[in-house]
């Protein structure tokens, strides 16, 4: 039930972002929670080559590693929200700034 949670509102927050720069919504919704599990997939493959060459100590079995990844999931999917934000302000173009220049030539 928890992971039905997480996944709407990841998708939900990725939406909204979507939405409001005029990108497709649905593809960054879903693109935003495959980045949730890939960045946990990726931590946990770490975790066990670290605990292979006796750099940690975690029991990979159990609750506890998931414990770990979900943070580490919110993190991933934080940094990939603020790169699309970042990335989209830059390019986004102020209507209001242009507006006055509608229907004039180039050489005025």
């Amino acid at each position: 039930m928890l992971g039905l949670i997480l996944i709407y509102w990841i998708g939900k927050f990725f939406y909204q972002l979507a939405k409001d720069n005029n990108q497709n919504k649905w593809l960054f919704a879903i693109l935003g929670i495959a980045v949730f599990y890939v960045t946990q997939f990726v931590f946990a493959i770490v975790l066990v080559f670290l605990n292979e060459f006796g750099v940690t100590n975690v029991d990979l079995e159990g609750i506890g590693i998931n414990i770990i990844a979900i943070p580490i999931g919110f993190i991933g999917c934080y940094l990939f929200y603020l790169l699309l934000q970042k990335s989209w302000k830059k390019n986004k173009i102020d209507v209001s700034e242009n507006i006055q220049y509608i229907g004039s030539s180039d050489e005025d």
